[in-house]
């Protein structure tokens, strides 16, 4: 999809400069980095709207992304907005012609993946997520372990993340809006995971645990569960758990936890640990991850649109993670496991 002669005649625009995490700024720099024009802001906070112009003095401003797409002229947008609002916002941008990235996850339901699919096909657009952390050193580490045949053939991964406590009160917490426990820390275990496993998902079965069980930890309304709970079966037998959890006492190590049939490997975001065997001799490996390469996301978009090179994460590639996530999720509600309809 070679679209433009240089990178820099790009112009993007994003869509939320709220104040968590400063995350605005972060999208504008490093689009500015890879070669792209930052040129716009929607946010519907004026205060907000004030830092974007004292970090980017050119900027054009606006209230909304619809007094964007209907007066000014980028080619790309970027939404940086709670969960529950990106695939509303990303229709109205690719139906406008405009290239569409959002901050991850992608959507909240497979079907609301499928529709902005659809969408930038039949605009001749790109959809992508922002999955930066495809890049991350822990990954890319265990990436070349395991590809060296380190741990033998993989056949299960456990991914994990959580402890005991209340969660913050704020919108990743509210369940409508989030998508729940699960949509936030789980969609980059599973990208990482689908990383490892590439095969097609076979299908989903979903558990939660919420204040029915612990009445005690219903912090407030429409609260996100308090864990949640998922394993996947892929079509060639081989299978992966997710649990994020906010009632475990004793967190397991990690973040994933993966094994083959000559040893395991174990990382999070610091360093790495593999588990292996010499005859009847138990070896233990460790070591640090190699520094993360977040950049080359939206390097990866620059050079699709101008030199036409393969897009990394592409909206069906952004779609495995929820529909694992959506399945789990309905799963839990009917009680039994569900086929995968996107492997």
């Amino acid at each position: 999809m070679a679209t433009f002669d240089r990178a820099e005649d790009i112009k993007v625009g994003v869509v939320g400069y709220g104040g968590a995490f400063n995350m605005g700024k972060k999208h504008l720099d490093e689009m500015q980095k890879a070669g792209m024009t930052p040129a716009a802001v929607a946010e519907i906070d004026a205060q907000r709207l004030g830092v974007a112009s004292a970090d980017f003095p050119d900027i054009r401003t606006y209230d909304s992304l619809d007094q964007m797409l209907d007066g000014d002229d980028v080619n790309l947008v970027t939404i940086i907005t709670p969960h529950n609002t990106h695939a509303e916002l990303a229709l109205k941008a690719l139906r406008s012609g405009k290239h569409v990235v959002c901050e991850k996850p992608l959507a909240i339901t497979t079907e609301e993946c499928t529709e902005m699919i659809s969408a930038a096909k039949d605009n001749g657009v790109i959809i992508s997520t922002y999955h930066n952390r495809h890049w991350d050193g822990c990954i890319l580490e265990a990436l070349d372990h395991i590809g060296s045949g380190m741990i033998g053939d993989v056949y299960r991964i456990e991914a994990h993340m959580g402890g005991y406590g209340q969660p913050r009160d704020w919108w990743r917490s509210s369940k409508s809006i989030s998508g729940g426990i699960l949509y936030d820390w789980g969609v980059h275990l599973l990208e990482y995971s689908l990383q490892i496993i590439d095969a097609p998902i076979a299908e989903v079965v979903g558990f939660e645990i919420s204040g029915k069980w612990a009445p005690h930890t219903v912090w407030k309304e429409d609260t996100s569960e308090d864990e949640g709970f998922c394993v996947v079966r892929f079509e060639d037998g081989r299978w992966l758990t997710l649990c994020i959890t906010t009632l475990d006492s004793k967190p397991k190590e990690g973040q994933l936890e993966i094994t083959g049939t000559e040893g395991t490997y174990v990382f999070d975001g610091r360093g790495w640990q593999s588990v292996t065997h010499e005859g009847d001799r138990t070896v233990i490996t460790k070591g640090k991850n190699r520094e993360s390469e977040g950049w080359r996301f939206y390097q990866n978009v620059a050079d699709h649109l101008v030199d036409n090179e393969p897009l990394v994460i592409t909206g069906e590639w952004s779609r495995r993670p929820i529909h694992i996530l959506d399945l789990a999720c309905r799963s839990a509600d009917e009680g039994r496991a569900l086929a995968a309809e996107h492997a």
